[in-house]
């Protein structure tokens, strides 16, 4: 059943599902870097958590909050997916706010460690070219949960809330991109949620750190 868009589920391990409030939001930046890394935390690849979280949460939490929803237990966020269905607002947004964070990637450079610097270096030489494909003016998420929290019956709920929301919104399609491994979030992960795989690319900056290849993948469902 999925969970009501207005109101909260409680599953029998106490976990609640409910939509993102600005409070959340430290709690969200937090989590961000502490999965940022296959799962773990960021800093061992990349030291600046401020940039880090504003690049990858800043438009959910500051710009349509509206879309995101969290995952709370005991009190405390545990996971969160953030999504959007204004796809042109969301990259007017990021086209503005990649260039100010450019900028002030560039002029803290001098003082990264060696691991932060080939980070920046791999997103200047081939993460333009590791992307995969993703459908245009189309509804897309993003989410984490952190080791304690997952679980196949809450992470369900939690895309079932956000997927509610799209469909009273009278959205038809929505994507997400993600970091796949076999032994993590392999793709047939998604196809239980109704997700079908589009495209992934390998992500070579993980070789070096990582024993097997790890992908970025575009899924899609229809929804109806």
């Amino acid at each position: 059943m999925n969970a009501p868009l207005s109101g909260t589920t409680v599953t029998p391990e106490k976990v609640v599902i409910r939509p993102y409030q600005p409070s959340d939001r430290k709690a969200v930046r937090y989590l961000c870097c502490e999965t940022g890394f296959l799962g773990k935390p960021i800093d061992p690849v990349f030291q600046d958590r401020e940039l880090f979280a504003d690049y990858l949460t800043r438009y959910y939490t500051d710009i349509e909050p509206e879309s995101s929803f969290v995952m709370v237990q005991n009190g405390a966020v545990k996971g969160y997916l953030l999504g959007s269905y204004r796809p042109f607002r969301q990259q007017l947004f990021n086209f503005f706010n990649n260039l100010h964070l450019f900028a002030r990637g560039m002029a803290k450079y001098p003082f990264y460690n060696r691991a932060t610097r080939d980070f920046i270096g791999w997103i200047l030489r081939n993460s333009w070219r590791e992307v995969p494909v993703t459908p245009r003016r189309c509804a897309h998420f993003h989410f984490n949960v952190l080791p304690e929290a997952q679980g196949l019956a809450q992470v369900t709920r939690l895309m079932n809330c956000y997927l509610d929301h799209l469909r009273s919104k009278g959205v038809r399609q929505v994507y997400g991109q993600v970091v796949t491994f076999e032994s993590r979030r392999g793709a047939k992960l998604f196809e239980r949620y109704g997700f079908q795989v589009i495209e992934r690319k390998e992500i070579t900056k993980y070789r070096k750190t990582h024993p097997e290849p790890v992908y970025l993948t575009t899924v899609l469902r229809e929804l109806r």
